[in-house]
């Protein structure tokens, strides 16, 4: 009797295609599913590394806009103490002038408040 050889049957040729086909599909589902995870993970890090550069240059322009406002404050309140340093000799040099300068403002905002 001669022996029966599965790829000169139709249906067993079939079959075995079909498992061949099969596992070939999975593989490349598997190969396909790892790249994808490959590529997931490469844009992961790459995010997370424009991420930490977007923090670092943001976390400098904080720290050199508070230096800014840091000398700017210091500078302002120096002219604001020259300006009250001056205020203050002018009226101790001129007394007389600083109560009627001071009454006549007075004077103006209570018609200004008035009307």
């Amino acid at each position: 009797m001669p022996e029966k050889n599965p790829s000169s049957n139709p249906e067993g040729g079939a079959a075995s295609n079909l498992e061949s086909a099969r596992t070939h599909v999975k593989e490349a589902a598997e190969q396909l599913r790892a790249a994808a995870e490959n590529k997931a993970r490469e844009l992961r890090g790459r995010a997370e590394a424009k991420a930490q550069e977007f923090r670092a240059t943001a976390e400098a322009k904080v720290h050199e806009f508070r230096e800014r406002a840091e000398q700017t404050y210091g500078e302002a309140r120096a002219r604001s103490r020259g300006y009250q340093g001056d205020g203050e000799a002018y009226i101790r040099e001129n007394p007389t002038k600083a109560v009627m300068a001071a009454a006549l403002a007075g004077f103006l905002l209570a018609l200004m408040c008035r009307r």
